[in-house]
């Protein structure tokens, strides 16, 4: 992380949660630190600058007695404080598994008809992010930068402004921002974007999510106006001015490829391959939702095994499901549709010495994933819609260079970057990922190679590190120095002309 020569004291981050996992065992509340690339990114920045992590601790009211004296102990080992934003059980239900996750997640992922317009969802939303900008308004200073993260709080910039605060302040949405004719079904679309338009900069992943974002603000604000161009734009509304760029995320790729060469990682991925042998496996890992295209990837499976037979006892799909939100109706029927088509695959092409799915549902160690990460040559990973998909870029860390393809969806976020080494694939297209999965199997080690080079070498350079540090001095000084936009962030049939 670059020393950035800013007026800004401290860094204040605000996401929805904060970074301990706080759960109560044999009758008393404990915690355990944060993990992952935001985390491992962001923690040296507070501690240097003294800032403050603000988020819901994922507790209700009554369940926070102990809240103090855990947060304390954990503010002690962080060397950054966490202050925690107290929701009870109507905010829990009505704004987190409403507003947020029936609501803008499937909105933002191109599946309105999964959406619940529940008029008290939006109240709740609301509601939420004014106490979250009262959490903010108690502990920061004018002279803070407050940096807010994620779709449960796009109204804090406007909550902000209302509780006349003069500290600098920046939102990054790490989901896709829609096109016009999706975010217009929104009951609330007006005074979601006027609420964005209080933030100093916002950032998204892509060109494509930063374009979507300005045509939809051309429908409210006809007088619209932008100037600059590649990775930060300003645009005007009106008298209001502010900052908008595209910053995708990356991982700790050093952390990622140290620990995918621990011995731990290596046994325990030959031992995957023993189980397996001679065979190329297919890996798929995806959190349990509707967005990963899990039932179109095994139906493409199926394809692939109907129209090349050659590729039976030759390959295996393993998919690892993580469990999530299986109490929601939408999330069971999805476990019971994939369950059934494995079942179904399996029954079909099963033979004496190869079954050709093997199916995980459970979360997995980190030594685990990252042994098979290792131990697979093809990653498939096909969302229908993703922000980024870190599972790619962590795939290409870990991989053996000289052996390993990844097929990506081309709706993932990470597509713009990747493009030039992935072998990119339709979802929807269940023929055109079987043909991929074929000619990924069938390629040779010198394709396989200088494919994995690239890939390997974006990952590296743009890491999460990069991403932290670019918003940053976007952010506070105006200033990006050498850092534009590269060129392979730029999808293909794609412009970043407005």
């Amino acid at each position: 992380m670059n020393d950035m020569k800013t007026g800004a004291k401290r860094l204040i981050v605000v996401s929805n949660r904060l970074p301990v996992v706080i759960k109560q065992e044999a009758g008393k509340w404990t915690y355990t630190p944060g993990s992952g690339g935001l985390v491992s990114a962001l923690a040296p920045v507070l501690r240097k600058r003294g800032g403050i992590w603000i988020g819901w601790p994922g507790t209700t009211e009554p369940e926070t007695q102990d809240l103090s004296a855990i947060l304390g102990d954990a503010t002690q080992h962080s060397g950054y404080t966490l202050k925690p934003v107290l929701l009870d059980s109507r905010d829990k239900e009505e704004f987190y598994h409403g507003f947020a996750n029936e609501v803008i997640w499937p909105l933002f992922h191109d599946l309105q008809s999964h959406c619940n317009f529940a008029p008290r969802y939006w109240d709740a939303y609301t509601r939420v992010n004014r106490l979250f900008a009262e959490v903010i308004e108690q502990n920061a200073g004018p002279d803070d930068f407050i940096w807010v993260h994620d779709y449960h709080l796009m109204n804090v910039g406007q909550e902000l402004k209302a509780l006349k605060m003069g500290a600098r302040t920046g939102f990054f949405l790490h989901i896709p921002f829609p096109p016009p004719d999706i975010y217009m079904k929104l009951p609330w679309r007006f005074p979601l974007l006027r609420a964005l338009l209080e933030f100093d900069l916002v950032g998204f992943q892509t060109i494509r999510d930063r374009r979507n974002f300005l045509q939809c603000l051309r429908l409210i604000a006809p007088d619209l106006t932008v100037a600059g161009k590649g990775q930060v734009i300003t645009a005007r509304v009106g008298d209001r001015e502010l900052r908008v760029g595209a910053f995708p995320i990356g991982i700790d790729f050093k952390e990622f490829a140290r620990d995918g060469k621990s011995e731990d990682v290596i046994r325990t991925a030959a031992h995957l391959h023993e189980d397996l042998p001679g065979r190329q496996i297919l890996l798929g890992v995806d959190r349990l939702d509707y967005t990963k295209g899990i039932p179109q990837r095994f139906e493409a499976f199926r394809n692939a095994l109907q129209r090349f037979p050659e590729l039976h006892h030759r390959t295996t799909l393993v998919q690892v499901v993580v469990p999530s939100r299986e109490d929601i109706p939408k999330y069971h029927d999805l476990k019971v549709e994939i369950e059934r088509l494995v079942g179904e695959i399996n029954g079909q092409f099963t033979q004496s010495g190869w079954v050709p799915i093997h199916y995980i549902f459970r979360s997995l160690s980190r030594t685990e994933l990252l042994a098979y990460y290792r131990a697979c040559e093809i990653a498939l990973i096909t969302p229908l819609k993703d922000g980024m998909n870190l599972v790619a870029k962590e795939f290409c860390a870990v991989s053996c260079e000289g052996e390993s393809v990844l097929i990506l969806s081309e709706f993932a976020g990470a597509a713009a970057q990747l493009q030039k080494g992935a072998l990119l694939v339709n979802p929807y297209n269940v023929e055109e990922v079987a043909e991929a999965i074929h000619r990924a199997i069938h390629m040779g080690p010198g394709e396989r190679r200088a494919r994995m080079h690239k890939l390997k070498r974006l990952v590296r350079e743009y890491d999460i590190f990069w991403w932290v540090d670019t918003f940053l001095k976007a952010a506070m000084t105006g200033d990006l120095g050498n850092s534009p936009i590269p060129d392979e962030y730029v999808p293909r049939a794609e412009t970043i002309t407005l």
